[in-house]
C-alpha cells in the first residue's frame, strides 16, 4: 500500500533514484495505491548525468509493494522486498528504456504493455 509521503525506489534508467508519493490518481477518496495505480511523484534524489530534474512533479506507476499480493487462480501470495515506480510521460508510456528487477503480471492487466516489453522478468 502506498500512501502520501511514502519513500519509493525508482526502478528504471531514467535518471531518478528516490521519489516521494505526492498524491493517488483515481478519485478524491482514494487513499492506498496498490500496483499497477498511477501515483503523483516529486523527484527526490538523481544519478550526476539525469535527463530529470530534482524536484520536479511527474506521474509513475507502482510496480512493487512490501505489501503482499493474492493470487486467486494460482492460490498463492506475492511480496517484493521494497517499494518501486517506473517513471512516465503525458501519454503514459515510460521514460526510461530499461526497467530493472522483477515486474508482477498484474500490470499486463492495466494495460502497460509498454513496460511489459521492457522487462527482463515477470512474476
Amino acid at each position: 500500500m502506498i500512501q502520501e509521503q511514502t519513500i519509493l525506489n525508482v526502478a528504471d534508467n531514467s535518471g531518478a533514484k528516490k521519489v516521494l508519493c505526492i498524491k493517488v490518481l483515481g478519485g478524491s477518496k482514494k487513499k492506498y495505491g496498490y500496483i499497477g495505480d498511477i501515483i503523483k511523484i516529486a523527484v527526490k534524489s538523481i544519478n550526476s548525468k539525469s535527463k530529470i530534474k530534482k524536484g520536479s512533479v511527474l506521474n509513475a506507476v507502482i510496480i512493487r509493494t512490501k505489501n503482499k499480493i493474492y493470487r486467486k487462480l494460482e492460490n498463492i501470495f506475492i511480496k517484493f522486498d521494497d517499494n518501486s515506480c517506473i517513471l512516465l510521460n503525458e501519454n503514459k508510456l515510460p521514460i526510461g528504456t530499461r526497467i530493472f528487477g522483477p515486474i508482477p503480471k498484474e500490470l499486463r492487466n492495466k494495460n502497460f504493455n509498454k513496460i511489459i516489453s521492457l522487462s527482463e522478468e515477470i512474476i
